[in-house]
């Protein structure tokens, strides 16, 4: 029973970290900027010490061109409106996972006809590893060098096709919150 118990208990926290893993979006803005102003941005080249996979580094730029455009915004090689810059991280993280709960242990006492089972407490703790990744996406004035927007999005590290579909997710979700023409 024990070992089912701990089957459930594993499966349960795999399923927690897989519900966990979804992208995580904070943004922020310079609320007395006009955002009707800008038209066209740069992405600046990543001067990351380990930067993103080229198919996560796809999934960036090609999510950023579409999501962008929805807000009239273009992609100018040069004398662009905005610079927007990259920052990526990874950092290990742990993830704990304790109960106790009341089991049957096995003994028996001698009361009544039959006798009576005893439950006992047991405690037992779970611990998984994962690598929680950071992208944040600085919108910057490029006349002024201001930053005017910032979004942040967090998320559990996988395989090279699941970070893609992730950083896909981060970008929508960070352009989503872009102010249009200064609010939001």
């Amino acid at each position: 029973m024990f070992t089912q118990l701990r089957n459930y208990t594993v499966a349960a926290i795999s399923f927690c970290l897989t519900a966990c893993s979804s992208i995580t979006v904070t943004t922020d803005y310079d609320h007395a900027t006009s955002f009707s102003q800008y038209r066209s941005y740069t992405l600046a080249p990543s001067t990351e010490k380990i930067p993103l996979s080229p198919s996560s580094d796809a999934a960036l730029r090609q999510t950023l061109r579409a999501t962008l455009f929805q807000h009239g915004i273009i992609e100018k090689a040069e004398n662009a409106d905005l610079h927007v810059i990259q920052h990526v991280s990874t950092q290990e993280k742990l993830a704990v996972f304790q109960s106790n709960d009341w089991g049957y242990a096995g003994m028996r006492y001698g009361y009544g006809r039959y006798g009576m089972w005893v439950g006992a407490p047991y405690n037992y703790t779970d611990v998984s590893q994962y690598t929680e990744g950071t992208l944040i996406l600085d919108f910057v004035d490029a006349k002024t060098q201001k930053l005017v927007f910032r979004g942040i999005a967090t998320g559990t590290v996988s395989d090279p096709e699941t970070n893609a579909t992730r950083i896909r997710e981060a970008v929508e979700e960070i352009v989503q919150e872009f102010p249009v023409d200064g609010a939001h």
